[in-house]
C-alpha cells in the first residue's frame, strides 16, 4: 500500500498511526540524503546516507523508485521491498507521487492512496506550524503541492485528512476491502469456500 501526499498533508502522522493501529503492516523505510530532523531515528524513520552512497545505489539498480525532492534524494530499496513481499507481509510505503506511480508500474497489485488536507489554507497553516522552514521554502512546498495534486487521478483512492482518526479509519476500511477482493484469492481458495463441508 502506497500513501502519497503533498508536504504538510499529514502522511507521516497517518502512517505512524496506521502502524500503531494495525499489526498487519510493515513499514518500508526509505533512504534519503537529507539530514535527520529532531526525534528521527536511523532505520526507523529513514536510512540516512550520503549523496555519494545514494548515487552508488542508483547505479547498481538498488531502488524501485527514487526522486529528488527539495534538493534531497529519496528512494525505496528494491532489496528490502522484495524481502518483505516474499515474507507475505503487507508493506506500507510513504513516497511521493512519482514514486507511487513507479511502484504501481512495477507492482500492479499495489494499492495507491492519495492523502489531501481539507484546504490549501490548512496546508499552509500546517507547514508554518512545523516551525522548521522559512517562508520562501514554505511557498516552494505549496507550489510543489499544486503540481502533486495533478497525480491524484492516477491513484486508486483519495482520503481527506481533516481529522487524523477519521483518515486512519478510512484507510483501514480500504485495507479491509482490498484484502477481500476476489483477485487476492487463488482459484483453489474460492472453490474451497464453495465446496460442501
Amino acid at each position: 500500500m502506497v500513501i502519497s501526499a503533498p508536504s504538510g498533508a499529514g502522511k507521516t502522522t497517518i502512517c505512524k498511526r496506521l502502524l500503531q493501529t494495525s499489526f498487519s503492516f510493515t513499514y518500508s523505510v526509505s533512504f534519503t540524503t537529507r539530514p535527520p530532523r529532531k526525534n528521527e531515528i536511523e532505520g526507523v524513520d529513514y536510512y540516512f546516507v550520503s549523496r555519494e552512497e545514494f548515487e552508488r545505489l542508483i547505479k547498481e539498480g538498488g531502488f524501485v523508485e527514487w526522486a529528488e525532492v527539495h534538493g534531497e534524494l529519496y528512494g525505496t530499496s528494491k532489496k528490502l521491498l522484495e524481502e518483505t513481499i516474499k515474507a507475505k507481509k503487507n508493506v506500507l510505503l510513504e513516497v511521493d507521487v512519482r514514486g507511487g506511480t513507479k511502484i504501481k508500474e512495477n507492482y500492479p497489485e499495489a494499492v495507491l492512496i492519495f492523502l489531501l488536507p481539507p484546504s490549501w489554507e490548512e496546508l499552509e497553516r500546517r507547514l508554518k506550524g512545523r516551525g522548521t522552514e522559512e517562508e520562501k521554502k514554505i511557498q516552494k512546498r505549496i507550489e510543489r503541492a499544486k503540481e502533486e495534486v495533478k497525480y491524484a487521478s492516477r491513484y486508486d483512492y483519495l482520503v481527506i485528512n481533516d481529522d487524523v482518526n477519521r483518515a486512519v479509519e478510512d484507510i483501514l476500511s480500504i485495507v479491509k476491502a482490498e484484502a477481500l477482493r476476489v483477485k487476492r484469492f487463488s482459484k483453489e481458495e474460492v472453490e474451497n469456500f464453495l465446496s460442501p463441508g
